[in-house]
């Protein structure tokens, strides 16, 4: 009686203590894929709740100063156990300072840091909005350059309003004579406008 033995042979492409990473390829397009579908949903997500930055540029400025970095390295700042300041930097580092000391380099920083022309435009529009809400008013596109705008009070043009070295000012028609004060508020007051009553 005859005996057939059958072994298998490994195929001529088969190289002995070699590895083949056969899947390189598709782990690599998967990477890619998963990128960008977190990157879809990140902008989906910021479309649909779009997040404040926490920290303004004048923010950053500081810190910049204080820990001589540029302001645009610097991500966001946290409080720790009422003890460490923690700055957190665009590229994932992290820094700790003793909060009393930060506080202290804060006051004598803010003190000497000049406002830059778009940071004076977000306090005056800031301070604008809440004189018009004050006197039920609404206002005209801003002249950013100038900082000035029309004043509307049921679809009626009230004045003219703006800021410049002088303060505020105010005028009743768009030529004559501005009429000055310290705030937003008080200068509305003098366009002999009356403070809006609540219901």
């Amino acid at each position: 009686m005859t005996q057939s033995v059958y072994t298998q042979q490994a195929p001529s492409s088969f190289k002995l203590n070699q590895t083949i990473i056969a899947n390189t390829p598709f782990k690599d397009e998967q990477a890619i894929a998963q990128a960008e579908l977190d990157t879809h949903l990140e902008t989906q997500a910021e479309a649909v709740a779009p997040t404040k930055d926490p920290l303004t540029s004048r923010d950053r400025r500081i810190i910049g100063e204080i820990i001589q970095v540029e302001p645009e390295s610097v991500r966001t700042i946290w409080l720790e156990g009422g003890i460490t300041v923690w700055v957190r930097f665009i590229n994932g580092s992290c820094l700790p300072f003793d909060r009393d000391w930060f506080a202290k380099r804060v006051a004598e920083v803010k003190a000497t840091l000049p406002e830059t022309p778009l940071e004076r435009n977000e306090r005056l529009s800031d301070e604008l909005e809440k004189a018009c809400t004050v006197f039920g008013l609404y206002h005209g596109e801003v002249d950013w350059l100038s900082f000035s705008t029309k004043l509307f009070q049921d679809g009626r043009l009230v004045g003219f309003v703006g800021c410049n070295q002088q303060g505020w000012y105010a005028r009743p028609r768009q030529y004559g004579l501005n009429r000055v004060a310290a705030s937003a508020e008080q200068v509305i007051g003098l366009l002999g406008v009356r403070a809006a009553v609540a219901a």
